[in-house]
């Protein structure tokens, strides 16, 4: 068996120079200005929209809340179509605001919603669509689009895992629907610890989501609605400041451990590694694998072989949305109406893949994978 000194997850955070961020810390401690759109979230919030190409973000404190305003911001009502194979809390923001989700199946080679099978789940009751870039892999976004305005509907991307991500025809992803959400978790490529953002084309839509994220408050005199608190602090804003600035080496160092797991395991009977869109600048978020019945035993029981040796791979996104209590009621959430998404949640495995993980680790990695093939 193979021994590893420390248990090898799938995802571990950046983390900035220590002494620098303590410096910011000294800084932040002598203004006494810890939050409230202080000077580290504004020049965050222009780092980032220099850095991703856009001009109208908005920093939350977390994804989940941004992805509820998103929702209230587009004032959406009834159904919102959304894909099942996704973190629950995608369906959680849908439900969150008293909309019913309606899951459609997803695409076999990118596992985010298929566009073929969403104009079958267009109601009159349907008022958007939340689609999710899976693992960071870009929806068909023009082919989305094309659906949503032929039935008036709003678009609102679950875009968690796409920091840094450029299409093939050099359009910003971030450019495609009403509201783009990126989450900025301390497992994602770009973290704050806790942290996440609204992206939108529309200067006012913008207005009315800083509005929102701020109690309604849109002067120190007037509230002009019911709103929440999803102000990002100034620690955080601070600590993603300094993790910006290392962000082309940590995505670089991402995309040499991806093609270190693709060099040793393409060929490994069983095992299907999805292919990475070409064209596309990708950032390497996560690496799936699918378990197929020829690798001699099952994704579970490769899961706990793995976590046997500490390494601590994840069947992600497992189970779906549409599986867990909360939402195996509805008529959408038939097994038969989603058949490669139930297909692909059983044999998912997401191993490691972070910008520290070395490549002799990398190494090891597979070579347990291959030992566990080898004595199955």
């Amino acid at each position: 068996m193979i021994e590893f000194k420390d248990k090898l997850t799938i995802s571990k955070p950046d983390l900035p120079d220590l002494e620098a961020y303590t410096e910011l810390l000294r800084d932040i401690w002598d203004r006494k200005y810890l939050t409230n759109f202080g000077k580290y979230h504004e020049q965050l919030e222009d780092a980032l929209c220099a850095c991703l190409r856009c001009e109208n973000l908005s920093l939350f404190c977390n994804g989940t809340i941004a992805l509820q305003v998103g929702l209230q911001a587009l004032e959406i009502t009834g159904e919102v179509i959304t894909t099942p194979f996704t973190f629950p809390a995608t369906t959680h923001a849908i439900h969150w605001n008293h909309c019913q989700p309606v899951f459609c199946d997803i695409d076999p080679a990118t596992f985010c919603l298929d566009p073929a099978t969403l104009e079958a789940a267009i109601t009159p009751e349907t008022s958007a669509i939340l689609p999710v870039h899976v693992y960071g892999r870009p929806c068909d976004v023009e082919a989305i689009q094309t659906i949503a305005d032929a039935h008036g509907l709003k678009v609102l991307y679950d875009a968690a895992h796409t920091f840094g991500v450029k299409l093939e025809n050099g359009h910003n992803l971030l450019d495609y629907g009403d509201i783009s959400m990126l989450s900025f978790h301390a497992t994602k490529v770009f973290n704050t610890v806790e942290g996440g953002a609204l992206v939108t084309p529309d200067p006012s839509l913008k207005k009315r989501i800083d509005s929102l994220l701020n109690f309604g408050i849109a002067d120190e005199v007037t509230v002009i609605g019911p709103g929440t608190n999803g102000k990002m602090n100034e620690l955080s804003a601070a600590f993603g400041l300094l993790v910006l600035k290392d962000i082309d080496r940590a995505i670089a160092a991402r995309g040499a451990v991806d093609a270190r797991y693709r060099e040793i395991l393409k060929d490994v009977p069983g095992l299907t590694i999805p292919d990475l869109a070409a064209g596309t600048v990708h950032n390497y978020a996560y690496f799936p694998i699918l378990v197929e019945p020829e690798f001699g035993i099952g994704r579970d029981e490769v899961f706990v072989k793995l976590r046997e040796r500490d390494i601590l791979a994840r069947p992600y996104f497992y189970p779906l949305s549409s599986n867990i209590d909360t939402y195996r009621h509805l008529p959408s959430a038939a097994e038969d109406n989603l058949p490669v998404a139930n297909a692909v949640a059983r044999s998912v495995l997401c191993l490691p893949i972070y910008s520290t993980l070395a490549l002799s680790d990398v190494d090891r990695i597979c070579e347990a994978i291959l030992d566990i093939r080898r004595a199955s």
